[in-house]
């Protein structure tokens, strides 16, 4: 990283970047968004020029030391055709071929480490059709420039609706979770046995969180294999899409959440292929990890309001990670799969209900003041490389977007650089959730895990209706 000896440079690098910006932990996000026609990229410069770079200064920034050791973001001079890639695969072949050279081609990206000496993100344009688009377009991005939200925030300035652009792109309604303290009051005066319960699960629950970073890791298994950096080892992407309809009629009837729902099918695909690669293991110690949008407020807002000193909805990375137990796979729970749903409903609100978020939060600003952002990326990594699975996911447009005239048949992401061999993102757009499964190559069958997904959803469709959910459009 640079040495920056000018003392008139831009804005501090937040102290969240910072952890994943280092040479223990380095995170990435990769979107992919799947054109519904062949893409044309002789407007991608001047898009880039003119739409992209001035969403935010930390597009056209290099992370660099200061003489006091800080982190900052520098402004520089933005070279695009360093930063847009148009890779070349052999020509007139089938889409199953153009799948697997995408897979290869992610995998390699996944791999690579953004330079250090340019802004912190890449275009890739995949001109080839494969099963699912005519074309791809991939954005990689640093978590350090921003999380899930705000970088959704950001593509959503370059993207416009398909059917009439002057309207605004509307999501489905959602109420961002938070764990305010006036809550917590309440619920004291409200029951002095409450308080108790609250305090213990608390305490219990920010133990955990620091142990688990250190001394307890979970069994290796079918989605664990344990191997020394597997963060830098090939990886494979497969994805699998859910009506949104077929899901609330779900939550509708169980008097659950929409993440509630998916949060449960992933965790008993999880648990059913695990159990089919190896008898047993259905029942090992496996622990996820899911991301928490820390934000007060609900609702996408304008990047110009995002990144206000005082926004209500602030730029940023804003999260936290909840250490969630994957429940262990049993007869009754094959037989009654929406036990599922119920055990993963009633573990996450019971951690949402303890204020160990908010401990976890100050220990590490503990940590940072005292040994650096250094020993907090070592905190974080070990987090991560003691547990199994990451789940995160971002809210998207109910309308079909269009790139540059190019309407957007599909979009997903996945984070990349995670200890782990197993992350998902969920991702909701068009009326469908779009789950992406990133997976440690040559270990995890990514086509066996994408059976599995949708098996598990049918099972617990089925148990709540007794039938299976019609085919989504």
């Amino acid at each position: 990283m640079e040495i920056e000896q000018e003392i008139e440079v831009s804005e501090p690098v937040s102290p969240t970047g910072q952890y994943l910006s280092t040479s223990i932990l380095s995170l990435c996000i990769i979107g992919v968004l799947e054109s519904e026609v062949p893409i044309d990229d002789s407007q991608t410069m001047a898009l880039l020029k003119d739409v992209f770079l001035p969403i935010n200064p930390r597009f056209s920034s290099v992370m660099v030391i200061n003489k006091k050791g800080e982190k900052r973001w520098k402004k520089v001079e933005v070279r695009l055709k360093d930063h847009v890639k148009v890779p070349i695969f052999p020509a007139g072949k089938s889409r199953k071929f153009y799948d697997d050279c995408l897979d290869d081609y992610l995998s390699m990206i996944a791999m690579e480490e953004l330079p250090q000496s340019q802004p912190l993100w890449e275009i890739h344009i995949i001109k080839y059709p494969t099963s699912e688009a005519e074309g791809n377009a991939i954005f990689k991005l640093h978590h350090s420039l921003g999380d899930g939200f705000s970088l959704m925030g950001a593509l959503l300035s370059c993207l416009k609706r398909a059917d009439n652009p002057a309207m605004p792109l509307t999501f489905p309604s959602v109420q961002l979770h938070n764990n305010k303290l006036e809550g917590k009051k309440n619920s004291i005066c409200r029951s002095l046995l409450s308080f108790f319960s609250w305090g213990l699960h608390t305490i219990s629950d920010f133990g955990s969180s620091i142990i688990k970073s250190s001394l307890v890791e979970d069994d290796k298994s079918p989605i664990r294999s344990g191997h020394p950096a597997v963060e830098c080892l090939p990886v494979s992407v497969v994805t699998l899409s859910f009506s949104l309809h077929h899901i609330k009629q779900i939550r509708t009837k169980l008097g659950v959440t929409i993440n509630d729902v998916i949060t449960g099918t992933i965790f008993l695909a999880t648990r059913l292929y695990m159990e089919t690669v190896k008898q047993g293991s259905g029942k090992a110690r496996t622990t996820s990890l899911v991301l928490l949008n820390t934000r007060m407020f609900g609702g996408y807002k304008s990047v110009q309001e995002m990144v206000k000193p005082d926004a209500e909805v602030p730029w940023g990375n804003h999260f936290a990670f909840m250490s969630v137990s994957i429940p262990k796979l049993s007869a009754s729970d094959v037989k009654d799969p929406l036990q599922f749903v119920w055990k993963a409903r009633k573990v996450i609100q019971r951690k949402r209900s303890s204020f160990a978020v908010f401990l976890t939060a100050k220990y590490l600003q503990l940590v940072r003041k005292f040994r650096g952002p250094e020993a907090v990326s070592k905190h974080l990594h070990g987090t991560l490389k003691n547990t199994s699975l990451g789940i995160t996911n971002v809210i998207g447009p109910m309308e079909q977007m269009a790139l540059a005239n190019h309407p957007v048949k599909g979009l997903y992401f996945v984070v990349t650089g995670a200890p782990q061999s197993l992350m998902t993102g969920v991702l909701s757009y068009m009326g469908k959730l779009r789950v992406a499964a990133l997976v440690e190559k040559d270990f995890i069958d990514p086509q066996n895990f994408k059976f599995h997904m949708q098996n598990a959803f049918d099972m617990i469709f089925k148990a709540a209706f007794g039938a299976s959910p019609s085919p989504a459009n």
